[in-house]
């Protein structure tokens, strides 16, 4: 499950986002996967060694949603349709990424690793048997910005290490470094300041796929 704001949705990509990657890696590894959610967009096929394959479109990316709700910025907040998702779909695995939205918009920042470790303890008591893996959210074209995307990026690996030592099944992929290891990424893998293009979704979907692959079958 594809969980997350307009960068799980794919906004500013071909279509399906980091999605499309990390589904082609899956075919070309001879593995089997597919994408839940209420939501539906991608492309209808992909296609790897001429043999085009459906694409599974399902997915639980909403655009401008932050981590939970806050009335006064008017966002939605993923803690509120978690549930609702998570029981609709049964995933093995949720792909989580969130937190740009309160980032950018500067919502809670002192508080957002609390808020957001509140969503992982959300997630792992409704669905204690599936995977959790969370991402560090990807930079901005600011520099400014990104030192903020960094502290708040810093505390996910303390926040996974915890509930991972107490049993959770939850693990962590690193974003912002993956698109960073690029010196150009800027203007090579960003469209605007907070959207992938799709070669930097592409990279997306090569990083969730390397942290999901031995999962897999």
């Amino acid at each position: 499950m594809p969980l997350g704001d307009s960068i799980t949705l794919g906004s500013h990509s071909s279509g399906g986002g980091y999605r499309v990657e990390l589904f082609r890696q899956s075919l070309m590894a001879s593995q089997k996967l597919t994408f839940v959610g209420r939501a539906s967009n991608g492309p209808d096929t992909v296609t790897v060694n001429g043999t085009a394959t459906d694409f599974p479109k399902g997915h639980e990316g909403y655009s401008g949603d932050t981590i939970d709700t806050n009335q006064a910025t008017n966002n939605n907040g993923i803690s509120a349709i978690v549930d609702a998702a998570l029981a609709a779909g049964k995933p093995h695995i949720v792909l989580l990424m969130i937190g740009t939205n309160d980032v950018n918009k500067n919502i809670d920042l002192a508080n957002a690793p609390k808020r957001l470790g509140n969503l992982l303890d959300q997630i792992t008591t409704m669905a204690p048997d599936a995977l959790l893996v969370v991402a560090k959210i990807t930079p901005t074209k600011d520099d400014a910005g990104n030192s903020k995307v960094q502290t708040y990026n810093n505390a996910i690996p303390g926040l996974v290490q915890m509930r991972a030592s107490a049993g959770k099944h939850i693990i962590m992929v690193d974003m912002y470094a993956a698109l960073t290891a690029n010196p150009s990424y800027k203007t090579a893998w960003l469209d605007d300041n907070l959207h992938p293009n799709d070669a930097g979704y592409a990279v997306m979907g090569q990083t969730w796929y390397a942290g999901i692959k031995s999962y897999l079958r």
